[in-house]
């Protein structure tokens, strides 16, 4: 097998079009915007790069086709118990001898860097896109959402990676039932007058940007691997998302103009993207601006909730679900709402999924292989 450095336009070209032959027979493959898969490798646009390293690879057979591909990397924001890199964009013929060739690779590459374990299929970034291995609900992904075939878990399993982490999604149909406690506290704080609801506006968005930060920064500051949001790097994803702002379906929560709750969705994007077929030029983007304006949406994506530590266990998040859902029923051709994944290693963030009634979409995982075997193996801490 030959291994082929991915360092020109050609290649590029091959990396991007791999997967479409690979998934030719699948119905519900969606292929990611070349746009954003090159952003990632764009060191101009992938802050990761100022400490870390990334390459990707080609692997192809003694007749010259391409069997499979990864990206391979460390990264230096990534911290872990033990020095431990990743890999992604990892896709392979259904062959366990060109998948270990592949893994085996990563490996060596990694251990060259100091590395004592690797991670995959994530991302050389943030946690939001192309993160995990599809392992169950086998359905048309959302956007920035990993897809794969079933046999892959085989490849990942046969040659030694265990499980880190489980990333699961949870979905309800947006007409469906309301549990009888949510509507309870609704009405219990619908008749406090200092509480209020409002759904996001494109023409306030630095207000609500100003608010995101604040809820998201007390929410989350000591969850986990939290990270801190300040203000202008929150307006800079609001105006990033303002193209595909439904103005019903986001909502904040105010004790006396303080904000306290949020709860912020999108439509999926996939709904229109996999008519592009990956591609996003200038006659695409017309394109999308006709599909969006003709072509019903019917579902949308939960991407953050989050409630300030002194309202959290007071019901508020009830107020404001209800609020919102009674709105966008009327206002959206919304059918169903899917949450982003939630790691099993936060039961507080399940339990508020499972109590709005929703069931188990799909779930993806994070590998881990530690290149010392004899080491014990040790999950995801819980939250």
């Amino acid at each position: 097998m030959k291994v082929i450095p991915v360092n020109t336009p050609t290649l590029v070209d091959e990396f991007l079009n791999f997967p479409d032959r690979l998934y030719n027979d699948d119905p519900h493959y969606i292929r990611f915007l070349d746009t954003d898969v090159e952003s990632v490798f764009d060191r101009k646009k992938n802050k990761f790069f100022k400490t870390g390293v990334c390459e990707r690879f080609l692997f192809t057979n003694e007749k010259n086709e391409t069997v499979g591909k990864v990206a391979v990397f460390v990264n230096g924001k990534y911290k872990q118990k033990q020095p431990t890199g990743g890999f992604g964009f990892f896709d392979c013929i259904n062959d366990q001898n060109t998948a270990n060739y592949i893994f085996d690779f990563c490996k060596s590459w990694l251990q060259e860097k100091g590395m004592e374990a690797m991670d995959g299929p994530i991302n050389f970034g943030e946690r939001d896109k192309f993160w995990g291995l599809l392992t169950e609900g086998f359905a048309e992904p959302l956007y920035g959402m990993n897809y794969h075939p079933p046999y892959y878990s085989d490849l990942f399993k046969n040659y030694g990676f265990e499980v880190y982490f489980n990333q699961i999604c949870y979905s309800r149909p947006t007409h469906s039932k309301v549990s009888r406690v949510f509507t309870l506290l609704h009405e219990k704080h619908k008749r406090n007058p200092a509480i209020s609801a409002r759904r996001m506006t494109k023409r306030k968005l630095d207000k609500f940007a100003k608010d995101f930060s604040e809820i998201y920064n007390k929410a989350w500051a000591d969850h986990g691997e939290g990270k801190q949001i300040d203000e202008g790097k929150a307006l800079r994803i609001f105006q990033s998302m303002k193209p595909v702002i439904n103005e019903h379906i986001s909502w904040f929560v105010y004790e006396n103009e303080k904000p306290i709750a949020m709860w912020i969705n999108i439509p999926d994007l996939n709904q229109w993207f996999k008519y592009l077929k990956g591609k996003f030029g200038w006659w695409q983007k017309i394109k999308f601006l006709w599909l969006k304006k003709f072509t019903k949406n019917t579902k949308m994506v939960g991407l953050v909730f989050g409630v300030v530590p002194e309202w959290q266990k007071k019901g508020i998040e009830g107020y404001m679900i209800w609020e919102g859902t009674k709105h966008l029923r009327k206002h959206t051709d919304f059918q169903e709402i899917e949450m982003q994944w939630i790691g099993d290693f936060n039961p507080k963030m399940l339990k508020i999924a499972e109590n709005l009634d929703t069931k188990v979409t799909r779930k993806l995982a994070t590998f881990r292989y530690l290149f010392d075997r004899k080491k014990e193996f040790e999950r995801h801490p819980i939250l």
